[in-house]
């Protein structure tokens, strides 16, 4: 909760820090930098630097946090809290580092604004700050904990049991660990980080979701290599393409993330686009081996049935569900999978069950289709999670 004093100064000027959030974000990350080269070589995504993704979910980050401490002053949004500790706690993220970014977060505020920065106004912000640092220190020395993991110490020698080539774009990996004891349980929906080290010295990070079940004896993760005419291909998904082999080792996180099933026995939407259906695998071959007979409701969208990763496990594991209904819809379609539709997802004109919980991955543009039908339908907002691959550009929903 905000302080009496901080409040309206906080309301006064975040119209203008809103505005000017995009600035103060890349010129930190300039600071930050030039004083830790270490940070964007062995941490921070390079990709997500150069297309200045990464600026704009800081921006949104702080200034959802902002505001949500005006608008909802008695409330803490654990929602955003949550999300944005389960990814540190997958990169070690360390207490220490929330004063390095406090120290050059801060000087590109004070540079950007000038003299708009009085004593009060950077006392007010710097309150903002630390409430929501101090949350994610707090959420993310629960998560190590759970993780039986010393602070940032969540790296483990993983080795490459097998390799299968699921799509021209999509290879999977089956996991065990290099030490020969039991993989860690994870709870159907969590993703693993990968470091791998690239030929320039960088030691690049990336998070993929674990796409089978617990109860099987390896994980599984499955990755797209990155392509995109208007940007370099990924880094690390090519890397892995091109160079992980059976037999080789890897350096993978212990599993985190909050996009998870709820306890219960109500309905479920599952909702997914192009490699968004690896964590809702992971639940459907949950369900299946539990024998799960809840209400579920399966979505599927993709390029065609020649680009749909997994797509026979997908449609065998809802056909082993007893309340389970798959609807899919391919761009370009297939004589594969005949019962799919043509075209985008219209999750408005399904029947979907009262009282259901969503869930939801993949490309933003459909999630925000998908969760704008949803909330057509009546579906309450605290009702519908999603998971984003790479940084958050939709902090502050619900």
């Amino acid at each position: 909760m905000l302080s009496e004093q901080s409040t309206p100064v906080i309301r006064t000027t975040l119209p203008v820090v809103g505005a000017a959030i995009g600035d103060i974000a890349e010129l930190f990350y300039h600071k930050l930098f030039d004083a830790h080269p270490e940070l964007l070589r062995d941490l921070f995504n390079r990709g997500n630097q150069a297309n200045g993704e990464q600026q704009k979910a800081l921006a949104g980050s702080i200034a959802a946090f902002a505001g949500l401490l005006l608008e909802k002053p008695d409330a803490r949004p654990d929602a955003m809290l949550a999300r944005i500790a389960h990814k540190h706690a997958s990169l070690g993220i360390t207490s220490d580092q929330y004063k390095i970014v406090h120290r050059h977060l801060f000087a590109a505020i004070a540079e950007v604004l000038g003299e708009a920065v009085t004593p009060e106004v950077a006392a007010a912000w710097d309150e903002v700050y630390w409430l929501m640092a101090n949350a994610l220190i707090a959420i993310e020395a629960r998560l190590y904990q759970e993780a039986g993991a010393a602070e940032g110490d969540v790296w483990q020698r993983m080795e490459i049991v097998e390799r299968r080539q699921e799509t021209p774009d999509v290879v999977s990996f089956l996991l065990r660990r290099a030490d020969g004891r039991p993989a860690a349980s994870f709870r159907p929906g969590q993703y693993v980080s990968v470091q791998v080290d690239l030929p320039d010295g960088a030691r690049q990070i990336r998070q993929y979701s674990l796409s089978a079940a617990p109860d099987q004896p390896h994980w599984r993760i499955s990755v797209k290599r990155v392509r995109d005419a208007a940007k370099p291909d990924g880094e690390v998904s090519s890397w892995l393409h091109e160079h992980a082999r059976s037999g080789d080792e890897l350096t993978v996180s212990a599993p985190f993330g909050d996009l998870v099933l709820p306890e219960s026995n109500g309905p479920l939407l599952l909702a997914s686009a192009g490699i968004g259906n690896t964590p809702m695998l992971a639940m459907l071959d949950h369900l299946a081996s539990t024998g799960s007979g809840r209400p579920i409701v399966a979505v599927h969208a993709d390029r065609s049935p020649a680009d749909h990763a997994h797509r026979d496990e997908q449609l065998g594991l809802v056909r082993a569900l007893p309340a389970a209904r798959f609807h899919l819809w391919y761009e370009v379609p297939g004589d594969q999978v005949p019962e799919a539709e043509t075209g985008q997802a219209n999750v408005g004109g399904l029947e979907l069950p009262a009282g259901l919980t969503a869930y939801l991955c993949g490309p933003l543009p459909f999630m925000r289709a998908v969760r704008g039908d949803l909330l057509r339908c009546g579906v309450p907002a605290e009702a519908i999670h999603y998971e984003v691959f790479g940084p958050d550009l939709w902090l502050g929903h619900p």
